[in-house]
């Protein structure tokens, strides 16, 4: 009787860490480390873009500096297109024609040319 008690519980303990998806070893006030799980719940919900777009808002001030900066402000990052919006025609047609080349290589050297390949300006 005391045996077929074990068996039980060993089986109990056993289904709980199958259906907690642990592994079988795995006892369940095992240690993670915190920063490990996030980054892989961050990457597996595919945040990444998300969180390097609000990186890019958070520094655009001071890739573009301080004048261009009050005048345009990115919206969104998307298929590696960042799009910007900008205020004035004629600011626009600056960053466009003028800057739109060397602001391009800054972001890359920053984020990286897979996760920028190109800017957009539009109003």
């Amino acid at each position: 009787m005391a045996s077929s008690k074990k068996q039980i519980s060993f089986l109990r303990k056993r289904v709980l860490r199958e259906w907690r998806g642990l592994p079988s070893e795995t006892t369940p006030d095992a240690q993670v480390i915190v920063a490990d799980v996030l980054a892989k719940v961050i990457t597996k919900l595919g945040l990444n873009a998300r969180i390097k777009q609000e990186e890019i808002i958070a520094t655009w001030n001071e890739l573009v500096g301080d004048f261009l900066a009050t005048h345009s402000e990115p919206q969104q990052l998307s298929h590696g297109i960042l799009s910007v919006r900008v205020i004035q025609p004629t600011i626009r047609y600056e960053l466009d024609r003028v800057w739109k080349k060397e602001l391009l290589q800054k972001l890359q050297a920053r984020f990286g040319s897979k996760l920028i390949r190109d800017v957009r300006f539009g109003s």
